[in-house]
């Protein structure tokens, strides 16, 4: 197994190695966990294997998740198919966690390429470690124990009819989240807000506020200045994309973007995304 540093930051490409073996085998599975943890997305070529090989090799993180609304393999469980043909979407190219909405967001995922554009699509991650890492002292200062809500109704519910969005705001209700998260197995400190944060819930006090104009616009402001971090090069890895491509990411430290570049060629992937636990 070869592994080859893409950035000084994040990101690296992993060869000599067929992710259905690491199906099967706990020791190289092992192996490629601790890689995960140290550069926190990995990316894989030329990864023939099966859509149960997939599942199968990402089920050894953790039990799998349903999405409420991209559709997933009958067959697979867990296996969602993020088919783009048909039309432009809006909800993948902004910087984003996977399931911040949710109570645990997601762990990580498997993404496999099954067809892709000859030219665009490609994915950027960001290390949202070193985003908090690099903030300015009085800015983490000011956001330590800041709490924050996240929400899939405003994202994924936008372009629902009034109803169909109210009936998923209701299934999938408004968590909290910190602002600032510790990773579980590292100890890492993580800016933890992204395009499904909304607002903080604990910014309104006497510390924060002196006038009116602290209140909402400030923390709108800072909001904003935090969710900004995400789009620092020096933060991020680009990846290009091609049949049987893999990239498996930590979803706890990392956001990602699908840059929409390439409509109306088609692009088709399949995710296996990780259950994850609950923020602390």
């Amino acid at each position: 197994m070869k592994v080859d540093r893409l950035t000084a930051c994040i990101g690296a490409e992993v060869s000599g190695v067929s992710l259905g073996d690491a199906s099967r085998d706990a020791g190289l599975f092992d192996d490629i966990k601790a890689l995960l943890l140290q550069h926190r997305v990995l990316f894989f070529r030329d990864q023939d294997i099966t859509r149960a090989e997939h599942v199968a090799f990402a089920h050894r993180f953790g039990d799998l998740e349903a999405h409420p609304v991209a559709g997933s393999d009958p067959a697979h469980p867990g296996l969602v198919q993020i088919y783009r043909s048909e039309a432009k979407n809006p909800y993948e190219n902004n910087y984003h966690t996977d399931g911040l909405w949710r109570p645990n967001p997601s762990m990580g995922a498997v993404l496999r390429c099954i067809e892709c554009p000859e030219v665009g699509g490609d994915t950027i991650w960001v290390n949202m470690v070193e985003a908090y890492r690099q903030l300015p002292d009085d800015i983490k200062k000011r956001i330590e124990g800041l709490r924050a809500k996240s929400s899939i109704e405003h994202s994924f519910g936008a372009v629902m009819d009034p109803e169909e969005r109210r009936r998923l705001a209701a299934q999938h209700p408004e968590v909290e989240h910190p602002v600032v998260r510790t990773h579980p197995e590292t100890g890492e400190k993580i800016l933890y807000v992204a395009s499904f944060t909304t607002h903080f819930v604990n910014y309104h006090t006497t510390e924060n506020v002196r006038h009116g104009l602290d209140k909402t616009p400030g923390a709108g402001l800072l909001l904003n200045y935090l969710q900004s971090q995400a789009s620092i090069p020096e933060y991020q890895v680009r990846f290009r994309w091609k049949p049987n491509s893999v990239a498996i990411w930590d979803n706890r430290s990392t956001q990602h973007y699908a840059v929409m570049d390439y409509w109306p060629a088609p692009r088709r992937m399949e995710r296996a995304g990780i259950e994850g636990d609950v923020p602390y």
